[in-house]
């Protein structure tokens, strides 16, 4: 009787997933029900793109590492990759994304201080090194930034700047 049933069960299994219909990876998750898994994904409607990318240029303090811009499902991340180290000694350290595609050089040392209306802030610095993820506000038009820059905020510092260009 358990083979008979054992025998029904692998057929029918066999039947499903060969009369199955290919999935492509953009259309929308397909669920499949059965009593030991209630809900399992076949495949995931998630599209991503990066769009700009560059490296990490030393300002006030040395910093190193990519920056990238990636678009998932509409919505817009800055990444930095898992090389990104940049110095622990400034307080109120963030992230924001600048007019210009030359921070370092349009600005004087030692702070390479930045300008009011010139920078968007995105986010407080996770940590000082290391791959991290910030969304980015869909009020900001990417198209006006052409840089991402670590900012002390408190003392108008600029740590250090990745020129964002179309990749």
């Amino acid at each position: 009787m358990k083979l008979k049933s054992l025998l029904i069960l692998s057929l029918a299994s066999f039947l499903t997933i060969s009369c199955a219909k290919e999935v492509s990876s953009t259309e929308a998750p397909i669920a499949v029900n059965s009593p030991n898994n209630p809900t399992v994904q076949l495949a995931k409607s998630e599209k991503s793109s990066i769009k700009k990318v560059d490296n990490f240029v030393s300002g006030e303090h040395k910093t190193q590492g990519t920056a990238k811009i990636v678009t998932k499902n509409g919505k817009s991340f800055l990444e930095l990759d898992k090389s990104f180290k940049t110095s622990n000694s400034g307080p109120d350290l963030v992230i924001v994304l600048h007019r210009s595609d030359n921070v370092i050089g349009s600005t004087k040392p030692p702070y390479y201080s930045l300008k009011k209306g010139d920078y968007v802030l995105i986010s407080p610095l996770k940590k000082f090194s290391g791959d991290q993820s910030y969304a980015i506000s869909d009020k900001i038009n990417l198209a006006d930034y052409k840089s991402a820059v670590i900012w002390c905020r408190k003392f108008n510092a600029t740590f250090g700047a990745a020129k964002l260009s179309n990749s």
